[in-house]
């Protein structure tokens, strides 16, 4: 009996042929992939046209003034604009001033108001029970894990919760964002999409507000850490951190906007160099593990989908590429103490601030040019 002809697109185990899948898909899409896979090295120049990208900003605290000195710079360069935000805590509140900021008088208007939130912040950490101590002035440690305001808290916080030892629901930056953020303006006005990230504390799900559903409280709702404060009602559902269910959430970008480039401004450290022995410090570090897990799921699938389009295994049609890119400060974060994320100092802010400019201006002399065509980061080295 004669052999069966083999089919098209079948090998003569009767398998399928991977060279048929690849052959649909054109050769300029799939050296997109493969370059948001595997990244080349990152052009030293970039052209002078604009580009449009996506944010992703982590919260963190005060650490979030680090995105502040990010911002700045970006909006600054007239290159750059922005096509959507996903903000998480801190990251929300820079997201939400900077599109207020935006709606009132473009990039420098949003320069403008992020400069006036993060004073205002420093104007309130004033009156603080959480200050540093003489001795880590003299030391020059921005901690604040030695301050007897910190300590109480931190001890209260093991037996009482919020709801005992702050009834009245008092938080200082809804007080700042009231005054400063006209929410209708980051609503309707800003032409940038927002995504801000909160965690419902009933079903554990994350809850992404759009601008439509923007109000003070959904940004309150995204920074609340229920250590310190009363868990947000909105719409009549309660919301803890969005930190714990997306920090911040990747996939609002990519299912809506048409920008395939995103820009992740990291604040929490991934990597450290040493293992902690110290309870306090084990208990940091399991918090940015926490606060990075999500992030690094949302990455695992992004490269995954990159390398199934770059090998010809997905429709480019029903499927995209996403170019990542990273700003981030991971040696000069590593060196501060998860305590100065509650240390609303001023030299600390201008300081974090002056990190971020710094950083961000390298990212823009060294990998801008990669912007719309490649990742400039090594997604699987960095995240996988």
């Amino acid at each position: 009996m004669a052999p069966r002809p083999k089919s098209p697109g079948r090998r003569s185990d009767g398998k399928d042929d991977p060279a048929r899948h690849e052959a649909k898909v054109p050769a300029r899409l799939r050296a997109e992939a493969e370059a948001a896979v595997e990244p080349k090295r990152p052009r030293s120049k970039a052209g002078p046209q604009v580009k449009r990208i996506n944010l992703a900003l982590q919260g963190g605290g005060s650490h979030g003034a680090f995105t502040w000195g990010v911002l700045d710079a970006l909006l600054e360069d007239p290159r750059v604009t922005f096509d959507a935000i996903s903000g998480t805590s801190a990251g929300a509140m820079n997201a939400v001033v900077l599109a207020a900021g935006w709606a009132e008088n473009g990039r420098q208007g949003a320069r403008d108001k992020l400069d006036a939130f993060w004073e205002a912040v420093a104007d309130a950490g004033r009156f603080s029970p959480i200050q540093r101590t003489w001795t880590d002035r003299l030391l020059g440690n921005w901690r604040v894990d030695s301050s007897p305001g910190y300590l109480t808290l931190d001890f209260l916080s093991r037996f009482l919760s919020p709801y005992q030892t702050n009834p009245l629901k008092i938080n200082p930056l809804r007080d700042v964002l009231v005054d400063l953020v006209d929410i209708d303006k980051a609503r309707h006005e800003a032409d940038i999409k927002l995504f801000i990230s909160a965690t419902n504390v009933r079903s554990g799900k994350i809850r992404v507000f759009e601008n439509h559903e923007l109000s003070i409280d959904a940004v309150m709702a995204s920074a609340c850490l229920p250590t310190m404060f009363q868990a947000v009602e909105v719409e009549g559902e309660h919301y803890y951190d969005g930190g714990y269910m997306g920090n911040p959430a990747l996939y609002p970008l990519i299912y809506n906007s048409e920008c395939r480039d995103i820009v992740i401004v990291q604040i929490n450290p991934m990597y450290r160099d040493t293992v902690p022995t110290d309870a306090r410090e084990i208990m940091d570090r399991v918090n940015e593990i926490s606060f990075n897990s999500t992030l690094m799921r949302e990455m695992r699938a992004i490269h995954f989908v990159n390398r199934l389009i770059a090998a010809g295994k997905l429709d480019p049609e029903a499927y995209r590429v996403t170019r990542i890119h990273m700003i981030e400060a991971s040696e000069e974060m590593q060196d501060m103490h998860a305590s100065s994320k509650l240390n609303a100092e001023r030299a600390f802010l201008h300081h974090l601030r002056d990190i971020g400019r710094t950083v961000a201006t390298t990212w823009l002399e060294e990998s801008f040019g990669c912007v719309g065509t490649q990742s400039s980061i090594d997604v699987r080295g960095t995240f996988l």
